[in-house]
């Protein structure tokens, strides 16, 4: 494990860091939901604030592996615009969660409007650099690597673009729920709804397909055909959840009727 973390910082250490940092102020933010009482939508504050910083851990490591491996990249304009698009996200959740307020959604003043604005510019020019990223996985060769490796790099990559933007269907509904207004039902740490359509699920799923398929391949398949099929049935497992939000499904029913809740 320490060898990965030394190859991962030499690599890329403006990304190693900021992920180190990303893992640390998850973790205070976890303790200040088990410690504090604000809530958003019926559930603690800072659980948001943790999951995003916590994912953004995962997204700017995996980055930073896989952007190594392309010939002539600028690295460090892609770190830095990672660093603070993504950091200004970060931050500006953190700052609202310790309010107890919205962070998306909010168009209740017109300050609050433009920062949703600006979040959504944000993630927007982030996902497009990875889709830029993931063309140039296509655009160049690696010989030095398994071929099974590149694809699920590649197809990782263009799983995690299509449900990034997903969160655009979010976005213009100013809500995650379909059946309900922003349900929170608490399923685990997830906070997904158990009563109505959850469109949060497939966007999860699909973003972590950056993560999953590589390692997957690398690690366990070690074949470019199940790679190539686990992509498969990885993107229909998204899409299947997506259109099961649509229809008002929650992806775990909870036991009993929500009347009676």
């Amino acid at each position: 494990m320490m060898t990965i973390i030394q190859e991962l910082k030499a690599r890329n250490e403006a990304l190693f860091l900021f992920g180190c940092v990303c893992l640390l102020i998850s973790m205070l933010f976890l303790i200040l939901a088990n410690t504090t009482t604000k809530q958003v939508y019926g559930v603690n504050a800072w659980y948001k604030p943790f999951k995003f910083a916590f994912s953004t851990l995962t997204f700017a490591w995996a980055m930073a592996w896989y952007a190594y491996y392309l010939p002539e990249f600028n690295n460090k304009l892609f770190s830095w615009s990672i660093i603070v698009l993504l950091g200004f996200e970060i931050v500006y959740i953190a700052i609202q969660a310790s309010k107890g307020q919205l962070s998306h959604y909010n168009l209740s003043t017109p300050f609050y409007s433009a920062m949703f604005s600006l979040m959504a510019f944000a993630a927007t020019l982030v996902t497009l650099y990875t889709a830029y990223v993931g063309f140039l996985f296509f655009k160049n060769s690696f010989p030095e690597l398994p071929n099974y490796y590149v694809w699920g790099i590649r197809l990782g990559i263009i799983i995690f673009v299509i449900f990034s933007f997903e969160g655009f269907a979010m976005g213009s509904r100013l809500n995650h729920s379909v059946g309900a207004s922003n349900d929170n039902s608490n399923l685990f740490i997830l906070g997904w709804s158990k009563i109505v359509g959850d469109l949060r699920v497939s966007h999860f799923i699909g973003m972590h397909a950056l993560q999953v398929l590589p390692i997957l391949s690398y690690y366990v398949l070690k074949n470019t055909k199940l790679t190539l099929a686990l992509s498969i049935a990885y993107a229909l497992l998204a899409l299947f959840t997506l259109i099961q939000a649509l229809k008002g499904q929650p992806l775990i029913k909870q036991k009993h009727d929500i009347t009676n809740s």
